[in-house]
């Protein structure tokens, strides 16, 4: 009892109740301040979740601005190009009378291969830079020109330049020329190791299982094509096609139909990686090394084909021709050819078939030429069937535009691939079509028998008529975004 009134007594002191108080504080403030620290930890953890989710929101909204103006700058450099090519008609009637003067066709004029150049005006300030000193122009003048905040990257290839392997969704007579074109261009002995060793599935293709798979895909009957040169004829065929794609690991049919796209290619047998980047696409990269198509004519341009594209033609129509059976021939061939496209620059060397066939042959002025080289003159099997197989002149284009937008530290790229059909395309000079069905011819008379539904039709036919028209800008025939 004594020990508890000394310790009240103590406590009941001022200092005693103040060292109290204190304590008491220092507790509370303890607790506040723990309290402040936890208030302190979940505003940081929300701050940085508002952050990322802030910022990811931005990066989209930022990715997908650019992504937008990067597919409409692609999309103006695919316009642009077919402005340029639809113009080539008028440039080359503006040259007709100097290659009259030499008795010579005037050849088309391979706008497309200076695309980079000619259309640099509309491209951002270096290109236009460049556009400015090779034409001699000063476009400080100009008004609207060039884009602001990125550029585009274009390529034009001609399709019509390669073999078009959609020949095999035609008539017998397509048939036997792409087999002729296929077995020439796979033929020579160099490529034997292609076709030696087994595929990705385990499998041996010869060469002409390969070529009668390429015709048998686009074809619409099934019966077996035979691609051997020895027995080709319109009524050859190797028995009803094989069950060979429905005893795959995934089973599938053949096609039956035309390609839509050049990586169709991929699902036809003996088509293997090996094949692919030897006949098909050697080089990913550059479309214009690019040899076999799904887009083209029909008939390959020699003005504008490459080396190896050509000597497959001429040997479909000249098997026995020395640069088809001789390697140094061949080597010689496809040697001259270079190097004749990198004097002329680009320029074509051939006004028509006509030319071309002569030329191959030892005649006219460049017959004599290939002569001093060493290269022995090619005879056709008939000069006037392998003319079928070639041209002069182009009329299906791809245009591979690349938009670029240019942002901070990255930049975006959409890239855009069309084909382009300019076989139907009227002339620049040429007029316009009336898109109305009574234009061209008098006016009738307004009969109360005119109704709203009679007005109707004839919009409706009228507005059917414009959709139909053949444009200056050719008929885009296929289009992909990447």
């Amino acid at each position: 009892m004594k020990k508890l009134s000394k310790r009240a007594e103590r406590n009941s002191t001022p200092a005693a109740r103040a060292r109290s108080r204190a304590k008491k504080r220092k507790k509370e403030a303890g607790i506040a301040l723990v309290m402040v620290m936890g208030a302190i930890a979940i505003l940081t953890v929300m701050l940085a979740e508002f952050q990322d989710e802030t910022s990811a929101e931005l990066a989209a909204a930022t990715a997908q601005r650019d992504g937008l103006q990067a597919e409409y700058m692609a999309k103006s450099a695919v316009n642009l190009s077919r402005l340029l090519i639809a113009s080539e008609p008028s440039m080359r009637k503006a040259i007709a009378p100097m290659f009259q003067l030499m008795k010579r066709t005037p050849p088309q004029l391979p706008v497309w291969e200076f695309s980079d150049r000619l259309l640099g005006v509309f491209n951002d300030e270096e290109a236009g830079k460049d556009f400015a000193s090779t034409v001699g122009l000063d476009l400080s003048q100009g008004k609207n020109l060039g884009m602001k905040g990125g550029k585009y990257e274009l390529v034009i290839v001609d399709e019509d330049s390669k073999i078009n392997v959609n020949l095999g969704a035609a008539n017998d007579i397509a048939h036997i020329r792409l087999a002729q074109e296929i077995m020439s261009l796979i033929g020579p002995p160099q490529y034997s190791p292609i076709f030696e060793q087994k595929d990705g599935a385990g499998q041996f293709h010869d060469r002409v299982s390969t070529c009668q798979a390429i015709i048998d895909w686009a074809d619409v009957d099934e019966q077996a094509f035979n691609c051997d040169l020895s027995q080709l004829s319109a009524a050859q065929n190797a028995g009803v096609e094989d069950a060979w794609y429905q005893l795959l690991p995934k089973a599938y049919r053949r096609k039956n139909a035309p390609y839509d796209s050049l990586d169709e290619l991929h699902m036809v047998r003996g088509v293997s990686e090996d094949f692919w980047a030897t006949f098909i696409d050697p080089d990913p990269t550059n479309p214009k090394k690019r040899v076999v198509t799904v887009w083209g004519t029909g008939a390959v341009n020699v003005n504008t084909a490459n080396a190896q594209t050509l000597l497959g033609v001429v040997c479909a129509g000249a098997p026995t021709a020395d640069i088809c059976t001789n390697a140094d021939q061949a080597a010689l061939f496809l040697t001259g050819v270079t190097m004749a496209r990198g004097v002329t620059m680009g320029a074509p060397m051939f006004g028509n078939t006509r030319d071309f066939v002569n030329a191959l042959s030892g005649k006219g002025q460049l017959g004599p030429l290939l002569a001093s080289i060493g290269m022995k003159p090619v005879v056709f099997k008939s000069q006037t069937e392998f003319q079928k197989s070639i041209t002069t002149e182009s009329k299906m284009f791809s245009i591979y535009a690349v938009g670029v937008k240019k942002g901070y530290r990255r930049e975006t790229r959409v890239k855009l691939h069309a084909v382009v059909d300019f076989r139907n395309a009227p002339n620049l000079s040429q007029p316009a079509p009336p898109t109305n069905p009574l234009a061209g011819g008098a006016t009738p008379t307004p009969t109360p028998a005119t109704t709203a539904a009679a007005t109707a039709a004839t919009s409706s036919a009228a507005a059917l008529a414009a959709a139909n028209a053949p444009s200056t800008g050719g008929t885009v025939v296929y289009y992909r975004v990447q």
